[in-house]
């Protein structure tokens, strides 16, 4: 059974009077032949001709600044979407009501609100200097995209970087002072770069160069770079400066030559390894996880190579099987140029794990706390912690087998002059080190196995200035005797240590260095960690 509605007499709900919307339970509009008439609560609060464009978006501000209605409510009485009203309260806090109560963009206009001229030519002179599209939108009080469209019809464009001449017989003139290729130097005895050249002058677009590239023109792209802002990464730039005092690019260049035509060079595929490995990007493919194009501005071409690129210049560079000549030239250079730091050399070896589809021996990974395939490095560094060179070790050998093929390449590149070799409990071996001691070395370590304790009364303190610290130990010097064979044996200084009741033994053969100089050369070999 279907229930009806029971009329009830004088309770009947009077009607709305003709052209009225109710725009919530308090707010109301009625429109009258040719006027429009707004009250809240029952009180006028507008009352406008049809077509003020202006009047009308005030009232409807108004309404909103004074909570009597929603965003909302008010888009949907007027007829209007939700962004064209919050346009409105926009221009309402500016005072400009009167340009943007148009509904819609009309030809002509750039953006939704007019822009005075004071402000375009700000948003010019702002651009030219690299200021950033978001900051010329806050600082002239209008959206990005109206900044977008108002560079667009001045028909602005990015000062070139510089201009030069790639092929011989072109007339293009160069800019003041002349342009610098990465790798130049003067006087510091690092072999200079050849200076590229290019034609394109935009950063961001290298057309030009990647045209002569598959032409067969061009084999390397040269770095161009542009003013910017908020550039991510930019810190790894810093290291620039010291890659090039190095000569690695020098060096490289000297050994690989070229690895072809190609917009990706030389040069190039060596400064994105070596920013990968200054951004903790492990392998290749590590690149799909950055933007090229974030990645290319550091390099200076337009974008990065991609990991099947880079992949490609790798197997180009390993086919050619230089690379343990690249490290002796590399060495070599860095003995003639840093000569002095080279006094002392501290050894130590490191444990690469191995990903790769060949087998290779296990190695125990420390930090991993177990055994891996892997490969075992050897590092030679200088006294302040600078690699020399490095040496792969075959079948993992350990320091005690490796230590004499390290220093025979080690004397090689130095010649006479008196070494010390720094290594950890790793290469303790009276034999040798007395073979050591033999081919002219001297040794520094830490004393292997138990040792006797030396009484407390038998330490003193020890002061220096070294390496520009106050350095302070409370030390023991003796000289003892160690046998090796059945034959063998040779007098050794050990530098005994106390700290908080704990003693450290440090065996030398250096006989005339103070007590404190050899703790402290010893205890520095976190330096090359």
């Amino acid at each position: 059974m279907t229930l009806q509605p029971i009329p009830l007499p004088g309770l009947a709900l009077p009607e709305d009077p003709p052209g009225m919307v109710a725009i919530n339970e308090q707010c109301s509009m009625q429109t009258e032949a040719d006027r429009r008439l707004i009250a809240v609560g029952g009180v006028l609060t507008a009352n406008y001709a049809l077509g003020d464009g202006p009047a009308e978006a005030m009232a409807m501000v108004n309404l909103i600044a004074t909570g009597a209605a929603s965003q909302v409510e008010v888009a949907r009485a007027f007829g209007l979407s939700t962004r064209q009203v919050r346009r409105y309260q926009r221009r309402g806090e500016d005072d400009d009501l009167a340009t943007s109560h148009r509904r819609g963009r009309q030809p002509g206009d750039v953006g939704v609100v007019r822009i005075k001229a004071s402000a375009i030519r700000m948003a010019r002179k702002l651009k030219d200097d690299g200021v950033s599209i978001r900051e010329i939108a806050r600082r002239i009080g209008v959206c990005e995209k109206s900044v977008r469209k108002l560079l667009k019809r001045m028909g602005w464009q990015p000062k070139p970087v510089f201009v030069q001449p790639a092929l011989p017989g072109l007339d293009l003139p160069l800019p003041i002072g002349g342009p610098v290729a990465l790798g130049q130097g003067e006087s510091s005895g690092i072999p200079e770069e050849p200076c590229a050249v290019s034609l394109d002058t935009d950063p961001a677009d290298r057309h030009f160069d990647r045209l002569l590239a598959c032409m067969g023109a061009l084999d390397d792209a040269l770095p161009l770079f542009q003013s910017g802002r908020r550039i991510p990464h930019a810190g790894v730039l810093l290291a620039v400066p010291a890659l090039i005092q190095s000569g690695f690019l020098s060096v490289a260049r000297e050994v690989y030559g070229s690895i072809g035509p190609a917009f990706y060079g030389l040069r190039s595929t060596l400064l994105v390894l070596l920013f990968m490995a200054l951004l903790r990007i492990q392998r290749p493919e590590g690149l799909k996880e950055q933007v090229p194009a974030e990645l290319g501005m550091l390099v200076g071409l337009d974008r990065s190579p991609e990991v099947k690129t880079l992949r490609h210049k790798l197997e180009r560079l390993a086919s050619l099987r230089r690379a343990e000549q690249f490290g002796q030239e590399l060495a070599r250079l860095r003995v003639e140029t840093r000569g002095e730091t080279l006094g002392f050399l501290y050894v130590d070896g490191h444990v690469r794990v191995y990903h790769g589809k060949h087998h290779l021996p296990k190695a125990h990974v420390t930090r991993m706390r177990i055994s891996m395939p892997a490969t075992s490095d050897y590092w030679i560094n200088d006294q302040v912690g600078d690699p020399l060179f490095m040496v792969t070790a075959k079948a993992n050998a350990g320091l005690v087998q490796v230590l004499p093929d390290l220093l025979a390449q080690t004397r090689k590149l130095m010649g006479d002059r008196p070494i010390t070799i720094v290594f950890d409990r790793g290469g303790w071996s009276p034999a040798l080190f007395s073979k050591l001691e033999s081919d002219g070395f001297h040794i520094l370590t830490y004393r292997k196995g138990e040792a006797d304790p030396i009484a407390e009364w038998k330490f003193t303190l020890h002061t220096a200035t070294l390496d520009g610290r106050e350095v302070e130990y409370w030390l023991n010097d003796q000289i003892l005797g160690f046998q090796f064979g059945k034959e063998g044996r040779m007098s050794l200084r050990q530098v005994t240590r106390l700290q908080d009741g704990h003693q450290t033994q440090v065996i030398t053969t250096r006989f005339d260095l103070p007590a404190i100089e050899v703790a402290h050369r010893m205890f520095q070999r976190w330096r090359q960690e």
